[in-house]
């Protein structure tokens, strides 16, 4: 039996009730895509998709030659704020308007692993 707060949790969403994390989207760069704005207006389709908010989004290009699911698997910058690419004057603008927090994502990617990641992103509704 579920406690008591999952079903007073947003009913209407199913996966967060059964912890559902397979659509659950989470950018390269660290930040919930399924949690954005722009993602649940449908004006973005989330970093993975043909129609991500930034086309020319660097951090997502060097994702994708490296192979990596999240800038979090970079073995070049064990300090990720050495990344310019990750940790620039727009990114940390970015941050500030938004309150998210990029590095800090990916930092507990590292730490926890990307599925406890995306489970806690889920319930907590942040980017």
């Amino acid at each position: 039996m579920l406690p008591f707060f999952v079903y007073c949790v947003e009913i209407s969403n199913i996966s967060i009730m059964t912890g559902n994390t397979s659509n659950v989207i989470i950018a390269y760069c660290g930040l919930c895509c399924t949690n954005c704005g722009a993602y649940k207006k449908g004006k973005c389709e989330g970093c993975h998709s043909e129609k991500p908010m930034n086309r020319r989004c660097k951090m997502k290009a060097c994702a994708i030659e490296h192979e990596y699911t999240t800038c979090a698997d970079c073995t070049d910058f064990q300090n990720l704020k050495d990344c310019k690419k990750l940790n620039n004057l727009v990114s940390k603008f970015f941050g500030f308007i938004f309150g998210t927090n990029r590095i800090a994502n990916l930092y507990q990617i590292r730490e926890t692993g990307i599925e406890k990641f995306k489970e806690e992103k889920l319930l907590d509704g942040k980017q």
